[in-house]
């Protein structure tokens, strides 16, 4: 049973999207709304931007969901997915393969979320880390003791756990759990503290936006970064969809159910190959892809 998968913020690369846009003239009438959507020339800084461009979330976000969208657009009437997930920001892209959200809708809740996120990373002083080869558990205990705000926030992988926080918070946190053992504990080069707390300043925005936007009952289900549950429920997914900006991404724990659930082959729909390796490490038994266009 094939499954479909989306990723977030981190996929991104200068150049991205470009090879398809020339060899699939059909793209250019879904980048052209895309920017009358977003106000401004997101194709030139996806194709020609610096990765410092694309390091801005209010860029990165958007840049990434409609990557993914060009590929199901080029997909066409051969996509039917059967389940789906998305890592962080590519729920909304999932959303859409799930047809609960059109592109348009996503396009704006999307980029109503960057935005707020963006504001709320400049207006907190907040970083991210990644944890290697440690137990989830320790991870947890070592956070939960730190005087700061700090917690694990993607569990992406046996063995690879995020955490996110103040910085000087998630920097205490290193040093211990390299003590406790962690093979590496890096500091990540991202714009603040995602998945935790001090992203609670946008949840209101996204709230208002999420509420007012129109949702269509999923033509599958949907695995839930909050829950690692499949979700067909509208209210359950808006709640879900709200909640994921201050709580972890159980992507581990949503890949392992999609598995038990039927799933055994998993194909990413995006830039890059990041959740193919990721889900590689979770499970060897599973097949795992990239559509071919």
């Amino acid at each position: 049973m094939k499954s479909y998968v989306f990723p977030g913020q981190g996929s991104q690369f200068t150049g991205m999207c470009n090879d398809l846009y020339e060899k699939y003239p059909s793209l250019k009438e879904m980048f052209k709304n895309a920017e009358d959507i977003l106000g401004f020339n997101i194709s030139e800084i996806m194709f020609n931007g610096t990765s410092e461009d694309l390091m801005q979330t209010k860029v990165t976000q958007p840049a990434i969901f409609i990557h993914s969208m060009a590929i199901l657009k080029i997909l066409g009437d051969s996509f039917k997915p059967e389940k789906v997930a998305g890592h962080s920001l590519g729920e909304f892209s999932a959303l859409v393969a799930a047809g609960v959200l059109s592109f348009e809708d996503g396009l704006k809740l999307v980029s109503i979320r960057a935005v707020a996120m963006q504001k709320a990373c400049e207006n907190s002083e907040g970083t991210m880390a990644a944890i290697l080869a440690l137990e989830n558990e320790i991870i947890e205990e070592v956070c939960a003791k730190i005087n700061g705000k700090v917690v694990a926030a993607n569990y992406n992988c046996p063995g690879q756990v995020v955490i996110s926080g103040e910085y000087t918070a998630v920097q205490k946190a290193c040093e211990l759990l390299t003590e406790k053992g962690a093979r590496r504990a890096l500091i990540l080069p991202v714009g603040g503290a995602f998945h935790s707390e001090l992203m609670n300043e946008a949840k209101q925005e996204l709230t208002e936006a999420i509420n007012k936007a129109k949702f269509n009952e999923p033509i599958c289900p949907i695995y839930q970064n909050v829950n690692g549950l499949a979700e067909i429920s509208l209210v359950l997914i808006k709640e879900n969809l709200i909640s994921q900006l201050t709580s972890p991404v159980k992507w581990t724990q949503s890949v392992n159910k999609m598995i038990q659930d039927g799933a055994t082959e998993f194909i990413e729909i995006g830039p890059g190959k990041v959740l193919q390796g990721l889900i590689k490490k979770i499970n060897r038994e599973v097949l795992v892809n990239a559509p071919l266009l």
